[in-house]
């Protein structure tokens, strides 16, 4: 996909200028665009590990001297379509259904890959080296669960991109490109939480079809979005603790801005308890 000709202006960060001037590394912001800048989906996957390798071993320097692309590349195929004109996938039961399930999924977790890197790229000169560590994480997390649910439809003779997909996710991205607390709010907050209340009955649907692999990858990712929210969590009250204000209300003011659509219950409340995110936060949102 041809990326987009505004680009958010490039900033330094003075821990990093000196080394990026001599060559000695890499920098981050360099190495963050690349990867968004692959197109083909396990490519993409992989580089985002590489990234994420790469700053944990103290390969990049610390330097945001490159900005990030407006949009991602992104592959041919899936076909992107309106959130409206997406074909109803059912319970699952049927093996179109599954098929649709497996697909859908991993649609989210490779644009929440992503939404990791371009959350670490555009926004980790201003919010520092944990902010930083926190999010490339999180995209490592993003490219491995990809990798899992390709898997899972190469062995039911499919493949990502043989489906149409959700064309609204990197929307969020984009509403809240000026913002690192609107993002915080949207995506951690709001569409990754959306995962904790809704995977646990996928998980039990997908057991009770016998399909122990699937439910172990479910499993799985339902453990990490809960990290997810709490990382994402975790640094909004900090935004928040800088200015004085109170992370609900700033939360929920963020929410009624750029989100469209309500907050739909039931919440799995345990879970959302467990990355941070009570009630306080959502329950007076809720549609």
């Amino acid at each position: 996909m041809e990326q987009g000709s505004r680009e958010r202006p490039c900033s330094r960060s003075p821990e990093g200028s000196a080394s990026s001037l001599t060559g000695a590394k890499p920098s981050l912001s360099g190495a963050i665009r690349a990867a968004l800048l692959t197109a083909d989906p396990r490519s993409k996957a992989m580089a985002a590990r590489e990234v994420a390798r790469n700053w944990r071993l103290g390969k990049l320097d610390f330097a945001f001297d490159v900005p990030m692309p407006d949009k991602p590349a992104w592959p041919a195929a899936p076909q992107l379509l309106d959130p409206r004109n997406m074909p109803r996938r059912g319970k699952g039961g049927s093996e179109k259904g599954r098929l649709a399930l497996w697909h859908a999924l991993a649609h989210i977790e490779f644009v929440a890959i992503d939404l990791a890197l371009d959350m670490a790229g555009r926004f980790g000169g201003e919010m520092g080296k944990d902010f930083v560590d926190d999010f490339l994480a999180v995209a490592a997390d993003e490219a491995m669960h990809f990798a899992l649910l390709d898997r899972k439809l190469r062995k039911l003779s499919s493949h990502y991109g043989a489906l149409p997909a959700h064309a609204g996710l990197w929307e969020t991205a984009e509403r809240t490109s000026h913002d690192v607390a609107a993002r915080l709010a949207i995506v951690p907050m709001v569409l990754e939480a959306r995962g904790l209340d809704v995977t646990p009955a996928t998980l039990q649907r997908v057991e009770s079809q016998g399909d122990k692999d699937g439910a172990k990858i479910l499993g799985r990712i339902l453990d990490d979005e809960i990290r997810h929210v709490a990382i994402g969590t975790k640094h909004f009250v900090a935004v928040c603790g800088k200015t004085g204000e109170s992370p609900e209300k700033r939360w929920k003011s963020l929410v009624r801005e750029h989100f469209r659509g309500g907050l739909k219950a039931p919440f799995n409340d345990s879970a959302r308890n467990a990355a941070g995110l009570s009630r306080d936060f959502y329950a007076e949102l809720a549609s």
